[in-house]
């Protein structure tokens, strides 16, 4: 496959107190065929993050139309899994409601912060949304104490035989570790994947479906599966210590062990502009004709975010 980028979107420009820096994670859903609506994470100035939205022309997603003015999902309360700020990741629509999946963040003493994944539903097609729980929805097991997050959810039976798939990003090892370019403790996870009858309650036996390649690689961000002519395809982040993040592609035949292929992801770092020194956080969306690829660029989202378009073959 090969993208064609198009260009910046959106940055955050202060206009609002939550809204002062980063718009990070684009996660889009079709309201109607002349609005797309791209949930983001938004920070506030002392980086605590709140979920708005921008919403476009799907015909053009270069051209806004809309940006939300109050977040549709706020931090948790104190001692609440996301009372220092929270960020969308997946989203999907069940009969007729919306499901966000969401990362909490909360701050650590003996750590930096802990990170687990929420869910919050809407009954009006993505226009409010509700907390599902004050509780994670994937919280810590016995391996994966510091961070089960950065997940992607998809609604298919076969061939596992449940309605719902997830794969997310859950620590290994000690889970945090000293990055030697920089000697800041980085997060150390990996890539899982779980199962669901309900979208909402997983089986807590997580496969380790992605391993890394080399001792430059510490983690992997938040994926995107999708399938086709049989076969599951993955975007998703790879994080290093010597470059931050860029972006990667592998294949599946069961959407459990996956093949690296990362030199088919087609897309790239830019040679100046927005998104020259990383790119991370791929999301993809089709209307009518067009398959676009939104995701992050350098910084994680500090410099915003923007789209690139498939090229037909």
């Amino acid at each position: 496959m090969k993208w064609n980028k198009k260009g910046l979107i959106f940055s955050a420009d202060g206009r609002y107190d939550w809204m002062e820096q980063f718009a990070m994670l684009p996660t889009p859903l079709l309201i109607n065929d002349k609005c797309l609506r791209i949930f983001i994470g938004f920070c506030d100035k002392n980086n605590v993050g709140r979920i708005g939205y921008v919403d476009v022309n799907p015909s053009n997603p270069s051209e806004i139309i809309s940006i939300s003015e109050k977040p549709v999902l706020d931090i948790g309360e104190p001692g609440c899994f996301d009372d220092n700020g929270v960020v969308p990741v997946s989203i999907i629509r069940k009969d007729d409601k919306v499901y966000l999946y969401y990362i909490g963040f909360q701050l650590g003493v003996k750590i930096p912060y802990y990170m687990f994944c929420g869910l919050a539903i809407s009954n009006d097609n993505g226009e409010t949304f509700k907390k599902y729980s004050k509780c994670p929805i994937l919280d810590r097991n016995n391996e994966q104490i510091f961070a089960r997050c950065g997940v992607n959810v998809i609604n298919e039976d076969e061939p596992w035989g449940v309605a719902y798939k997830m794969w997310y990003i859950g620590t290994i090892g000690k889970g945090w570790v000293k990055n030697k370019y920089t000697n800041k403790e980085k997060p150390l996870y990996t890539m899982f994947s779980a199962l669901s009858d309900d979208g909402i309650h997983w089986l807590d036996n997580p496969y380790k479906c992605m391993e890394f390649l080399n001792e430059d690689e510490h983690g992997f961000g938040r994926p995107f599966v999708w399938k086709e002519n049989s076969l599951y395809k993955m975007l998703y982040s790879i994080r290093t210590y010597s470059r931050g993040y860029y972006i990667g592609y592998a294949e599946s035949e069961d959407g459990i062990k996956w093949i690296r292929k990362d030199n088919e992801a087609g897309i790239t770092l830019s040679k100046e502009g927005w998104d020259n020194e990383n790119i991370s956080y791929p999301y993809i969306t089709k209307f009518k004709d067009k398959t676009y690829l939104f995701y992050n660029g350098n910084g994680c989202g500090k410099t915003g975010f923007g789209y690139a378009e498939l090229e037909k073959q």
